[in-house]
């Protein structure tokens, strides 16, 4: 259980939309519940589409900071499922477009290859097969799940470790589109941070903790410094605070 729960640390911190970040905590509720009643079975769904949740919400940052090499990665597809994938306002509507194997596709623009991006989709197919009444239970006992956790978290930090690049990239726009424009859209550093980078860009606390070793001096003598380092210290504030609760 323990392993499980670690998968939160790669989910978003926070989100805008009531629906979603209640349906993530609808998953967390159904896992936790089955696993302690021993229903194995139906705990590995809920997990599953979890991790599946944190695939999305990488696929979501990829397009963000690469948004030409996203659309070449599209080749192959109908012209209109191009269009619809690009268009996406959520995370999760890429299921509404993609088949759950081709999402993990994308996943080569980070730099995984195609022994990797199996690593990854590999927990698909055997969710296929206990999806489906087969008359078999695939997990009839607590050390099976949790060694198929084990597998999928290693998978999940694998990803996240790749996605360092794409992370960094996102917070330097961010940081540099706040500098230029005459003013913050929102009243505080805290409210421009939460909505307009942990929000739109689906930030985890892990994601959050990788910004907060940027090195803000290479902006240097930038006209916006003042806002940069503004924004700056409120995510290492978050990180910091974030981390005592961990360890309390």
């Amino acid at each position: 259980m323990e392993e499980a729960l670690e998968l939160n640390e790669y989910l978003p911190y926070s989100m805008a939309a009531a629906n979603e970040q209640s349906y993530l905590e609808f998953l967390w509720s159904a896992f936790e519940s089955n696993y302690e009643q021993g229903r194995y079975e139906f705990a590995s769904l809920a997990f599953h589409l979890l991790y599946m949740s944190f695939v999305s919400f990488s696929i979501w940052q990829i397009r963000m900071a690469r948004p030409e090499a996203f659309h070449m990665a599209m080749v192959g597809f109908r012209a209109d499922d191009e269009g619809k994938i690009t268009e996406c306002d959520s995370p999760f509507k890429f299921y509404d477009k993609l088949k759950e194997s081709q999402i993990f596709r994308f996943l080569k623009l980070i730099g995984c290859n195609n022994d990797q991006v199996g690593e990854f989709a590999k927990f698909v197919k055997r969710r296929n097969k206990i999806a489906h009444p087969t008359g078999t239970v695939f997990f009839n006992d607590q050390q099976a799940i949790d060694d198929e956790i084990v597998g999928m978290m290693r998978e999940v930090r694998n990803i996240e470790a790749h996605m360092q690049p794409v992370i960094a990239e996102l917070y330097q726009r961010f940081l540099t589109d706040s500098a230029q424009a005459e003013e913050l859209e929102y009243g505080t550093f805290g409210e421009e941070l939460s909505a307009n980078f942990i929000h739109k860009a689906y930030m985890s606390m892990a994601d959050l903790r990788h910004c907060s070793a940027f090195d803000v001096t290479t902006f240097g003598d930038h006209p916006g410094q003042d806002v940069i380092t503004g924004l700056h210290v409120e995510v290492v504030a978050l990180a910091v605070r974030e981390g005592e609760l961990v360890a309390a």
